[in-house]
């Protein structure tokens, strides 16, 4: 596998290094649920983040599965995206009144959970390209998560921009 600063030169060390980017955004995400739980003010939603952390963790552990399945040891590559996310989310959060920080966390899950589908459809249509049936069951179970989470999301703001939408 090429290390950091060297080039990727075959098709399997790319894939390697977008898992490892893959496991770097869903370990970011585990670091930044208990700030999100914290920084909540809505019962559900928090529960919601609780939930999420649970099920983030499942994700680390089948992205772990998969580097060994591919015989290499799980290393993580950098995933410039959900920092980015993450410094907007922070930004936005000391920037609003505390009142509105559900509306900003529950716009940042939604951000994100599509970002995570967009990462692991990428990742299933490699794996099924190899045939890596394994690898394409233990990704589409991710997939499926993160597809029910950002729909619960989408719902729970469509809810919460009504009610700021009355109340304003």
């Amino acid at each position: 596998m090429a290390l950091l600063g060297d080039s990727v030169e075959s098709p399997r060390e790319l894939y390697i290094h977008q898992l490892g980017a893959a496991l770097k955004m869903e370990n970011k995400i585990l670091e930044m649920l208990p700030q999100l739980e914290e920084a909540a003010h809505d019962g559900q939603l928090q529960q919601n983040l609780k939930k999420h952390q649970q099920e983030t963790k499942a994700h680390v552990r089948n992205l772990e599965q998969v580097f060994r399945a591919l015989g290499e040891e799980p290393d993580e590559q950098s995933c410039p995206t959900i920092e980015g996310l993450e410094k907007e989310g922070q930004s936005m959060l000391s920037t609003v009144d505390e009142s509105l920080n559900d509306a900003v966390i529950l716009s940042a899950v939604v951000e994100t959970e599509a970002h995570e589908i967009a990462v692991y459809d990428g990742l299933i249509t490699v794996a099924e390209a190899m045939d890596e049936q394994d690898i394409v069951a233990l990704l589409r179970e991710n997939l499926e998560n993160e597809q029910q989470t950002l729909q619960k999301a989408r719902k729970a703001k469509v809810q919460l921009s009504q009610r700021i939408a009355q109340s304003a």
